[in-house]
C-alpha cells in the first residue's frame, strides 16, 4: 500500500522537513516487506491564498487514494491501534492511502468532506510543519509494530 503524506506548503531546509523525511524513509524501508511502501511526503502549493485553494491543491494530488484528513476534531488512536488500522486497510485491499495535512489555518471543509475519516493528534493545536514529522513518525512506528520490532514500547 502506497502511503502519501500530502502537506500544504514547502518547508525547504527546515528541521521539521528533515525529520519528517527521515521517518518517511525509515517507514518505507521497514514497510516494504509488509506491503506498506513507498511512504512519501508530497508538498503542495495553492495558486491563490486561502483554504479553498489549498483544498484544490490537496485533492488534485489524492487521486484514487483513500483519504484520511488530519484535523483536530478527528479520531485519536493509540500507536498500536493506528498500526492495526494501517494493516486493516492494507488487508482490505486499499492500494493507496493519503493523509492530508493543511496549512496554518487547517483544512477546508472540502477536504474533510472528501476524506473517509479524520485523524487527530489529541485536542491540542499543533503547527502544521510539526504535524508532518509527527505523522511520519507514527507511520514508521506503526510499521515497526507490525514488523515486531522493539522500537515501540508500551
Amino acid at each position: 500500500m502506497r502511503i502519501s503524506l500530502i502537506a500544504v506548503g514547502k518547508l525547504g531546509r527546515a528541521p521539521e522537513a528533515a525529520l519528517a523525511l527521515d521517518y518517511a524513509q525509515r517507514a518505507a524501508a521497514a514497510g516494504r516487506s509488509l506491503g506498506l511502501a513507498p511512504v512519501e511526503i508530497v508538498e503542495v502549493e495553492a495558486r491563490k491564498p486561502g483554504k479553498a485553494a489549498e483544498a484544490e491543491a490537496i485533492l488534485a494530488r489524492v487521486g484514487a487514494a483513500r483519504l484520511i484528513a488530519c484535523d483536530e476534531h478527528g479520531q485519536t488512536f493509540t500507536s498500536r491501534a493506528f498500526a492495526a488500522k494501517l494493516a486493516a486497510l492494507r488487508d482490505d485491499g486499499v492500494r493507496e492511502l493519503a493523509f492530508a495535512i493543511g496549512g496554518a489555518d487547517g483544512l477546508d471543509a472540502a477536504v474533510t468532506s472528501a476524506a473517509a475519516e479524520t485523524l487527530a493528534f489529541g485536542p491540542q493545536t499543533w503547527p502544521h510543519a510539526l504535524v508532518r514529522a509527527m505523522l511520519a513518525e507514527q507511520v514508521y512506528r506503526a510499521v515497526t509494530i507490525l514488523a515486531g520490532s522493539p522500537y515501540h514500547r508500551d
